[in-house]
């Protein structure tokens, strides 16, 4: 039954509490009218993520419509038009925290005009849920997500399994959904599937366990949100700087200091390393390092350092700096696949401007050599250009060498945009490398997850 009560005003975390939980970044992605943004509301109601006033708006909306319990869609879908549809268009954050974790949510849209958004969302995040009408099954859209999530390299896929109470909380229906997908999901290279049975609207398996589905036995939504292994320790990762500022203040104080600012995008660099700098090849040694304004001898991501070199070398915003026993490939030519983001196409021949952490360069698609087809995973040959929405491979020619991870190695480094020169228009996303992860490494851990629930598929 749907709760109507008023929950516990919401308690903050204090600060000792909030730095000593991790943080999940997770996006939630699903067809047209499974519920996803319901559940999402479900989620932070239940979780008592909610203001005393979000929730008041929110009864004010459903009561003007007739609704005798609130909506708790509407605390995610904030577009009128999203209202008015009951659909969700845009990507909407929220920021929510438990005892266990702090989480950044990203609710995406559902529609296949809208996969772009899905792919702005998923795009930095570490699980992905992927909703299922338990009426309709595994359906095309649902297809395209898992094909989506699996070409962000998105390391946990949750398939909550939704609106269960309309087919009277049956485990025949489930394990069919949850196999059919799985194997959908093992053969794009996805390395973690957990399925739950859930009802949005009722508030099974949500945050609190079913008394209505008793042969399951895994987690609730909530509970695997909260104990997933996650890490961001990319201490250990090849180390990489990208320039983002050269610091000369030619003061009294500071005649001869000469620094190279930025973000740590990977790994740990340290005083006496050994360091080549791209796309010239130069090598240095790093002399010091700065980290607000002190002397450090240790530095790692995602910490903002000023390197010091004992060579003058000519370095400027966009160059990378890296250990030099570990440099990432340099190139003009990029083999990519590409999730197209703007209205206008993007066609062989076009010239573009290439942005990849901080640098960026001139460059032309050379060739388009297939759009992918999400249904099938059919290869499109030559399309000839990408539309708003497509997803596909091209090669591109810039200007200059671009030192570029593959994004299978780096989710940071081996991305990049693509812009229109004339407007500044992001046009795609680019992801370096191969599209699927491949071999039979990540079903032998699919597999594993799957028996570890309980679940013999």
């Amino acid at each position: 039954m749907t709760s109507t009560t008023e929950p516990d005003k919401a308690q903050p975390l204090s600060t000792e509490q909030l730095s000593a939980t991790t943080l999940l970044r997770f996006a939630t992605a699903g067809s047209v009218d499974d519920g996803k943004s319901t559940l999402v509301g479900r989620l932070l109601h239940d979780s008592k993520s909610v203001l005393t006033d979000q929730l008041e708006a929110v009864e004010r909306v459903s009561l003007g419509r007739g609704q005798e319990a609130p909506d708790l869609a509407l605390l995610t879908d904030g577009l009128r038009a999203e209202r008015e549809q009951g659909i969700t268009i845009d990507v909407a954050y929220r920021y929510f925290a438990t005892a266990q974790r702090r989480f950044i949510l990203a609710d995406t849209p559902g529609h296949v005009q809208y996969t772009r958004n899905m792919v702005t969302g998923a795009s930095t995040a570490d699980l992905a849920v992927v909703l299922v009408d338990a009426r309709n099954g595994v359906i095309e859209q649902t297809r395209r997500h898992a094909a989506v999530a699996a070409l962000l390299r998105v390391p946990h896929v949750v398939l909550a399994v939704n609106k269960m109470d309309l087919v009277a909380y049956e485990e025949t229906v489930f394990a069919k959904i949850a196999e059919e997908f799985t194997a959908y999901a093992v053969g794009l290279g996805v390395p973690e599937i957990t399925a739950i049975p859930i009802s949005a609207l009722a508030g099974d398996n949500v945050v609190e366990p079913s008394s209505n589905m008793d042969w399951y036995g895994g987690p609730t939504v909530l509970e695997h949100l909260e104990t997933v292994p996650v890490s961001h320790d990319l201490t250990s990762c090849h180390a990489r700087l990208p320039v983002q500022y050269v610091i000369r203040p030619q003061t009294a104080e500071h005649p001869d200091y000469r620094g190279y600012a930025g973000q740590i995008a990977a790994g740990t660099f340290r005083v006496g390393e050994s360091v080549t700098v791209l796309p010239s090849g130069r090598t240095s040694k790093i002399a010091g390092i700065d980290l607000l304004g002190e002397p450090v001898d240790v530095a790692w991501t995602p910490q903002s350092v000023t390197l010091l070199l004992e060579s003058d070398i000519d370095i400027s915003r966009g160059d990378l700096i890296v250990p030099s026993g570990d440099q990432p490939p340099t190139t003009q030519d990029i083999e990519a696949t590409v999730c197209h983001v703007a209205d206008q196409p993007l066609a062989v021949g076009q010239r573009v401007l290439l942005k990849h952490t901080t640098r960026t360069v001139k460059a032309i698609v050379k060739e388009i050599p297939s759009r992918l087809t999400l249904d099938d995973l059919s290869q499109h040959p030559a399309p000839g250009q990408l539309v708003a929405n497509d997803i596909g491979r091209v090669l591109v020619r810039t200007a200059e060498p671009i030192a570029l991870d593959s994004y299978a190695a780096s989710r940071r480094t081996g991305s990049f945009l693509l812009i229109d020169p004339a407007d500044g228009t992001t046009l795609a996303a680019g992801m370096a490398g191969d599209a699927f992860a491949t071999g039979d490494e990540t079903a032998d851990e699919a597999k594993s997850a799957a028996d570890d629930e309980g679940w013999d598929f």
